[in-house]
């Protein structure tokens, strides 16, 4: 265990250079000149010139990258040159929105897309399975940024029944900042209408960003599940005369759920660092948004900060994974 973390941190380092290696380069290869942006619309090229030095905009891009790794390294993500204040103060201030729409979608993923794959498999080949087998593959295959619009068009545009966008209604007060989970934080202040808002603005976006992940979890925990139920283990068990209920939890889906931590990883990541258009769709003010508006405006030190906090997160989650897999099967070893 102790061999495979430290390998593990060793290639998490030399994942993380590279990608701030690619990501610094290819922003700065990209259209777009951030010192016109800071100088404003009318100003000269001498102004321009001037913001360009101010910022080592001007130095060679080997010196730059050499400027921004060492300012990483201590803890600096540079400037934004949008909101002029720290990078890091801006993600630490978006990345709470992110982080409850990823948890929420994540948790209704999970558990609505194993209930259908178990249930899939159980009832292979009947009308449920085939309903099951449709979501699925209807979740894969739908957009997430056609699936928003839609939503919108039905549940906003024609029903009224839930809010277009944001994570509050208009003019209403957040609740005192704990957690920057808006739900939890306006149930630990006691203000219940503040959290029934909360809830409705969480509805569409959770909906839309859930169901790839539904799609994808059903079809991997019934391949799994059928696997496993004919295997000598299940046999066995069910020749012993234990309980059909006892048969599924304990021995089925023990050995049926392993590809299941897997999934829940990897969307884990994707979802805290894929929701861009979701985000810039339902006005969402989380980090997706603020990298959306980056990339827009060539905010070279915000693209790489939120390209960065994504690795970071994501390289994280895969290490966690691969512990988990080792702790829920011993048989798994990683030399």
């Amino acid at each position: 265990m102790g061999r495979l973390l430290v390998r593990r941190l060793l290639f998490m380092a030399f994942v993380l250079w590279g990608v701030s290696l690619f990501t610094f380069f290819l922003a700065r290869v990209a259209p777009g000149d951030p010192a016109r942006l800071i100088a404003g619309p009318h100003a000269n090229a001498e102004a321009i010139a001037n913001v360009r030095a101010l910022y080592g905009l001007d130095q060679p891009l080997p010196v730059q990258y050499v400027h921004y790794l060492v300012g990483l390294l201590h803890g600096d993500f540079g400037t934004s040159y949008v909101t002029r204040r720290p990078v890091l103060t801006d993600l630490v201030t978006f990345l709470p929105a992110t982080l409850e729409l990823s948890f929420y979608a994540l948790l209704v993923g999970s558990l609505v897309g194993l209930g259908l794959g178990v249930m899939s498999a159980l009832r292979a080949g009947s009308n449920r399975d085939k309903a099951a087998r449709f979501v699925a593959v209807a979740g894969l295959s739908m957009p997430a940024f056609w699936l928003a619009i839609l939503l919108q068009l039905v549940f906003y545009s024609a029903l009224r029944a839930l809010p277009l966008a944001n994570r509050l209604d208009t003019g209403m007060a957040a609740p005192p900042q704990v957690t920057g989970f808006m739900t939890i934080d306006s149930l630990l202040s006691g203000q219940w209408a503040t959290f029934a808002a909360a809830v409705r603005h969480l509805i569409l976006p959770v909906l839309t960003l859930s169901l790839a992940e539904v799609g994808l979890m059903a079809r991997v925990v019934r391949t799994s599940v059928l696997e496993v139920v004919g295997a000598d283990c299940i046999r066995t068990a069910e020749a012993k005369g234990l309980k059909p209920r006892r048969v599924l939890t304990r021995h089925t889906l023990r050995n049926a759920l392993l590809p299941a931590v897997t999934i829940v990883g990897l969307e884990a990541a994707l979802l805290a660092g894929g929701v861009f258009l979701v985000e810039e769709i339902f006005a969402w003010p989380g980090v997706g948004r603020y990298a959306f508006d980056a990339i827009r405006s060539s905010d070279y030190n915000a693209i790489m900060g939120f390209t960065v906090i994504g690795a970071v997160f994501y390289v994280v989650v895969n290490l966690v994974v691969d512990l988990l897999y080792l702790r829920l099967d011993p048989r798994i070893r990683y030399t």
